[in-house]
This record gives structure tokens, sequence and C-alpha cells, in this order.
């Protein structure tokens, strides 16, 4: 039986970033409209991390019974370490999945955008077949550009809206900032488990486009926040603040680009979770002086 701290362990708190960064994002530009409200934050807030963690057990599950994980670098998987039954941890992450559609229905329902459900029932059924069922389309290598729709588009306009009523130009450059910047997280993953991945048969995009040209997509990636900070900061200055978070990723790009592999990629993870963090705390700041 799994302890308290592999549990934690396998929720895997170092993607969490990518569910606190777009609400981040999303309530500086709704600041920026003027229509800040503190409890949908979070409320949106709790809808992303619910949403994440049931992903994190849902891929544990799904990859840990197709034997994916038996040689795994990265953190402890439950159920491909053995320290978890596959069906503990399936019910777990049907568990996240039920409370993040408790969180986003009261999130609606107090909102008025009903419509919205639909969205919320689509980001749901996305978290489950990445690596669910007979045909997970994260085996086929539209893992990021999920990942870039959810955790980016959906994510941050789905805060502006619902607090808004609508959605502006910053809050779209905020969208996609955070798509590239999530994006960029499982691409350092990916490219980590390009050997592992292979034997498996898991034909992510890192497989498909190797190693080279994965590196070159994880630096192109990382440069988009960037490149969009100096674009809305020439209508809101003080968006530039995002630029601050180019220094943490000095490292994480020195290694992507000197070809460090396996267990030398890990850091570059959290470094690159942490500058999305710094970059959507900073860019949400400097929307909301303006």
């Amino acid at each position: 039986m799994a302890t308290v701290a592999e549990w934690i362990e396998g929720a895997r708190p170092r993607t969490l970033p990518n569910a606190v960064a777009p609400v981040l994002a999303g309530a500086g530009a709704a600041a920026a409209l003027g229509a800040f409200t503190w409890w949908q934050s979070l409320l949106a807030l709790l809808v992303a991390l619910s949403l994440i963690v049931g992903v994190n057990f849902a891929n544990d599950y799904s990859d840990g019974i197709r034997g994916t994980d038996a040689d795994r670098v990265g953190p402890l998987r439950l159920v491909g370490a053995g320290v978890a039954a596959p069906g503990t941890v399936r019910a777990a992450a049907f568990a996240c999945f039920g409370l993040a559609a408790v969180l986003g229905l009261l999130l609606v329902g107090l909102s008025g955008r009903w419509w919205m459900l639909a969205i919320g029932a689509g980001c749901i059924l996305g978290a489950w077949f990445y690596t669910g069922g007979s045909k997970p389309y994260g085996y086929s290598g539209y893992g990021e550009v999920a990942v870039f729709l959810f955790f980016g588009l959906v994510a941050v306009l789905g805060t502006v809206y619902v607090q808004a009523g609508t959605i502006s130009l910053p809050a779209v450059a905020c969208s996609v900032a955070i798509g590239a910047f999530s994006a960029a997280v499982l691409v350092a993953n990916n490219l980590r488990d390009i050997p592992s991945d292979t034997e498996s048969g898991k034909r992510t995009l890192a497989v498909r486009l190797g190693d080279p040209a994965t590196r070159r997509l994880y630096l192109a990636l990382v440069a988009v926040p960037f490149l969009l900070s100096v674009a809305v900061g020439i209508a809101y200055p003080t968006a530039l603040l995002g630029l601050l978070a180019a220094a943490l990723l000095l490292v994480p790009v020195r290694t992507i680009a000197g070809g460090h592999t396996g267990r030398g990629l890990i850091p570059v993870l959290r470094d690159t979770g942490l500058a999305m963090l710094l970059w959507a705390a900073s860019t949400s700041v400097g929307l909301a002086l303006s």
C-alpha cells in the first residue's frame, strides 16, 4: 500500500505550475478589463488543480497497466512501481475529475455562463483519453497540442471569460504564452523519455521528431512568451514585467542546448514550470497595474 508521501509524489506536485499559471494570467487579464473577482479566480484555480492531479493519476494508471512505466527515469509512478493497485489509482483519478466537475458546476452556476459546462466536460474527457482508452492521443504525438489547448487557451481564456463575459487581445496573448510554456514542459519530459517510450511503442511527438528537433522545439516554445511580453508591452508597458522570468530559463536552455539526457533533464521540467509561474504572476501584476 502506498504511503501518503508516495501518493503526494504520484500526484506530481512539480506539474502544479501548469494549473496555477493560467489562472494567474487570466486573473490579470480580467483585472485589466476591470472585471477581476477573487472568488471566481479561486474557484477556477481549484478546478485547474483538481484536473491536473486527476490527469496525473489517470496517466499513472493507464501507463502502468500498459507497462510503459516499467523502466522510467522520472518521478515515482504508483502503478508502475507496484506501490498502489491500479484500481485504486484509477479511483483517485476519477475522484479528482469528480471534484473538478462539482467545482466547475459551482463556478458556472454562480456566474451564469452555462454554455461553459461543455468546455468543462471536454477538459475531463481530454484528461482521461490522453493516455486512457484503446487509442490514447498522447501515444500518437498529440500531447503537446492538447496541453497547449487545455492549459493554455482554455484555462486562461476561461478564467477571463467567466469573470468578464468577454476576452481581450492581452488575454489571448497570455493564453498562447502559457500554452507554449506548458507544451515546453511536456516536450522536455518526452525528450527525457525518448529511449523508454521508443522501446514501449509510445509514439510521442519527441519520438516522432527525434532528439535534435525536439530540443529545437523546446527552445522555440520558451521564446514565445517573451516575444508576446514585448508585443503586449507596447500597449501595456507594465506587462513587460513578464520578461523577469527569462532569468529562470538560463540554466534549462543551456541544459537543453548542451545535449543533456536522462536524469540530467529532470531539473529542466522544474525550472520551466517555475519560469512559467513567474511569467504568469509578473504579467498578471503588470496587466492589473495597467
